[in-house]
């Protein structure tokens, strides 16, 4: 099983360290960083506009297979992934924010799949039935809206609870209360109460997918003769369910997981942004705006090395729960 996981792992590092280039690639050749500097007044000349961009390494003027060996050099030879157009480094700004999204995507990803595992698999035992429908109901009206729409309106629904209690019970902007003065215990409980809201926005758009795909997985192994088997045997069917057709069912899972990932990195950059959240999905949006060449690298970079983990991580559960991956 080790073979395997680090087979895996070696692939997952290709594919990251591919993606990570084919992103600087691409956004050498669609982002101009020239174009904010243009319409100043007084306008910077030329030269010193292509100077600055020399600067960054991210000229125009300069052939991208070039730009590209420079940028590779830079990361191999110093472990720099360059300069943002605020001139700080890409790597300080990721390590400033990465935590941010860290505590924001790991908190809500696990959420949701752990209840939209639960909640496919109650659908599926109980197909059509009326908690069925409403599960299903559910899920696709949640799939159907926009993370931003969903965002707002928790947002409105916390403001009118908070109306309602005549008091500030959820606070929904920012990380934590500027200026706020007690001991950590005080601290933590704000830092929570400013989670709540995004934790909620993620939980909901991947509980809803999760839950869909559980749930087919789930009726794929209730008529299967391995079951039947079980219950043959006398274990209740409740039992023969759970110890076999839930594990069974669990192994597709545990691919899928790896691969809607980036879904829910999508998610969070705007649900970063509704809720002025200064993470990694912000510094994304941010970098294809003023067109910021390297910090679009190292966003994409930070996504594709939480990819790689998370395909990881479903590949050991793979193997757990199949143990034919062992022979």
């Amino acid at each position: 099983m080790i073979g395997f996981i680090a087979k895996r792992f070696i692939n997952y590092a290709i594919l990251s360290a591919i993606a990570t280039l084919s992103a600087y690639v691409l956004a050498s050749i669609i982002l101009n960083p020239a174009s904010r500097y243009l319409g100043r007044n007084p306008a910077p000349s030329t030269e010193t506009i292509n100077s600055i961009l020399d600067g960054f390494g991210t000229n125009p003027n300069t052939p991208v297979i070039e730009r590209l060996w420079a940028w590779i050099v830079n990361l191999v030879a110093h472990g720099s992934l360059g300069n943002t157009i605020h001139n700080t480094s890409v790597i300080s700004e990721m390590t400033a924010r990465a935590g941010t999204s860290l505590r924001l995507l790991i908190l809500g990803t696990i959420i949701a799949a752990v209840i939209g595992v639960v909640l496919g698999v109650w659908g599926a035992v109980r197909q059509y039935k009326t908690s069925d429908q409403v599960i299903s109901y559910a899920s696709f009206t949640v799939l159907a809206m926009p993370s931003f729409v969903i965002g707002i309106l928790l947002m409105i629904t916390a403001t009118t609870l908070n109306n309602v209690l005549g008091i500030q019970l959820i606070n929904f902007t920012g990380e934590y209360t500027a200026g706020l003065e007690g001991g950590w215990w005080v601290h933590f409980w704000d830092r929570a109460a400013h989670l709540l809201l995004p934790t909620i926005s993620l939980t909901l758009m991947g509980a809803a997918g999760y839950s869909r795909y559980q749930r087919s997985a789930m009726l794929d192994v209730l008529s299967a003769d391995y079951i039947r088997t079980a219950r043959s045997k006398g274990r209740t069917r409740g039992s023969a369910l759970l110890r076999h057709g839930v594990r069974v069912a669990l192994i597709p899972m545990s691919t899928y997981f790896a691969y809607s990932f980036a879904t829910v990195l999508a998610g969070a950059a705007v649900t970063e942004l509704v809720f002025s959240w200064h993470g990694m999905g912000e510094m994304l949006m941010q970098a294809i705006q003023q067109s910021d060449i390297n910090a679009f690298t190292g966003a994409i970079l930070f996504n594709a090395i939480l990819i790689l983990i998370a395909g990881t991580l479903a590949d050991i559960v793979y193997a757990a729960l199949d143990p034919r991956v062992r022979v």
